[in-house]
């Protein structure tokens, strides 16, 4: 994942299926400044679709998805 980024908070939403990391996700990116990253863990199989539309439609950017077998680890900046 990406080195240079060090993330504000980690979100682990391993085990919770839709719609619920979406919104812990919504929640945790609220809570952190502006320009600071939220690190998201998930299984769940929508999680990747659900958490990068969230970001594009909220003026957010995601600056890294990883997948390490089942599991998803996003990288989310808060710019709004």
């Amino acid at each position: 994942m990406s080195d240079e980024v060090t993330p504000a908070n980690t979100l682990d939403c391993v085990g919770l299926y839709c719609p619920e990391p979406l919104f812990q996700t919504r929640e945790s990116i609220d809570a952190i400044e502006i320009g600071e990253v939220l690190e998201v863990y998930a299984d769940d199989p929508a999680a990747e679709e659900d958490l990068t539309r969230f970001a594009k439609r909220a003026g957010h950017e995601v600056v890294a998805v990883e997948h390490d077998g089942d599991q998803l680890h996003i990288l989310i900046r808060r710019l709004k």
